[in-house]
């Protein structure tokens, strides 16, 4: 049986027009428009002149299967008015790279161009992302433009502080391509979770044995830092508990980076009075040494090593123990019996809902296969890309917390 929520906006705008400026950073759109074309997002692309010194509009058309727009006057738009019907269907429109020029137009209503005309005509949400020399970006009359976009609604994706083609470093730099992408598509997700404080565990913990050493396990925080995200695009107010992983933060989450399971429990302690939700997706070590050496052991012919161990805090059953808890969620990674050593951790924990996936096959990899088990029955998510099935999760617990599911089939 497989759950797929009313909610779940199958058939959601998911459309953009992106408009590339002349700014160096536009080489970085043909990556952007793949990496929007990953997470499933239709691009139809918009240049200007300058722009097309940058990259040719050739490129673009070939990574986007769409034809390229750069003048007001194309004839390929059947009633003349490209300026008015490229965005007509469109979920917003992304200027990405936005120039110190461009901006400036947006402020003033300017409409020179094809692309400045589009953005005054549209009713759909403009985002931009500035690109810019750091003395352009400081200039008291772009910090002034900037500060009136974000009255006039039109939201900003950066920029970030780095290396510039200039030669400098410091703020000014585009984000870079799968950055914005994560945000677009974020924006782009129905706000099922909107209002809601998510608390999320992901990743392994570290038991130390001595100053070199420790107990751990092979948990990358793939899942739970897919959920995050997820939950973030999902209009939520998330805070990330993780152990240590070699993952980037996901945009929007606010970290609480750990080591043991001491550590991860006393974290959530402190954030769990505030969250709606709580999703135990860590890998949290069950047994830690008793006497943690401050050096490193030395190692003999003749010793054998014997390590005293204690059992670590259940930090789900903690959680969802507490007189109000919130909605509580658990992961089970087994090697066999899954449904039913799944469940009966479920029922022993109490908790909500509780997500199965078959150890050998999940862990570390970028795909995963789960059942979703709860009051309803065991629903089953067939092998996708993580991201993927933390959006199925996601909408999935929205849906229990509404109580608008429907019958699993």
């Amino acid at each position: 049986m497989r759950y797929v929520s009313d909610i779940a906006g199958k058939n959601q705008n998911r459309k953009i027009l992106l408009g590339i400026t002349g700014g160096v950073a536009a080489y970085k759109a043909a990556e952007l428009v793949r990496r929007l074309g990953d997470r499933g997002i239709e691009v139809h692309v918009v240049m200007t002149e300058a722009a097309c010194g940058f990259i040719t509009p050739a490129t673009l058309q070939a990574l986007s299967g769409h034809p390229v727009y750069t003048s007001m006057w194309d004839g390929r738009i059947d009633n003349g008015m490209p300026h008015i019907e490229l965005s007509r269907d469109k979920a917003a429109i992304v200027v990405a790279p936005a120039t110190a020029d461009f901006i400036a137009k947006c402020v003033h209503g300017l409409a020179d161009d094809l692309l400045s005309t589009l953005c005054l005509a549209r009713e759909c949400p403009l985002i931009v992302a500035p690109a810019m020399n750091r003395q352009m970006w400081e200039h008291p009359a772009t910090q002034r433009n900037i500060a009136q976009i974000r009255r006039d609604g039109i939201t900003l994706l950066g920029p970030g502080s780095g290396d510039q083609a200039c030669g400098e470093t410091g703020m000014g730099r585009m984000l870079e391509p799968g950055e914005l992408a994560e945000a677009i598509a974020a924006f782009l997700e129905p706000k099922i979770l909107k209002g809601r404080r998510v608390l999320i565990t992901a990743g392994p913990t570290f038991e130390p044995i001595d100053a070199v050493r420790g107990i751990t396990n092979r948990s990358s925080g793939k899942m739970g830092y897919a959920i995050a995200r997820a939950a973030i695009a999902a209009g939520a107010d998330v805070a990330l508990v993780s152990g240590p992983v070699s993952l980037a933060a996901p945009v929007g989450a606010a970290m609480v980076r750990v080591q043991s399971a001491a550590e991860m429990f006393a974290a959530v302690q402190k954030h769990v009075a505030k969250a709606d939700i709580f999703i135990a997706v860590a890998a949290v070590a069950d047994y830690r040494s008793a006497a943690p050496r401050k050096h490193k052991i030395k190692k003999t012919e003749e010793e054998r090593l014997h390590i005293d161990l204690l059992p670590n805090p259940d930090i789900l059953g903690w959680v969802a123990s507490r007189p109000k808890p919130p909605f509580s969620v658990g992961f089970a990674a087994e090697s066999r019996n899954l449904d039913r050593y799944a469940d009966e951790k479920r029922r022993r924990k109490k908790v909500k809902l509780m997500i199965a996936n078959l150890a050998q096959d999940a862990i570390g990899a970028d795909d995963n296969e789960v059942s979703l088990l709860d009051d309803h029955g065991t629903h089953r998510l067939p092998r996708a890309p993580k991201d993927a099935v933390a959006g199925e999760i996601v909408r999935h617990i929205a849906a229990l917390c509404d109580g608008s599911r429907r019958k699993p089939r």
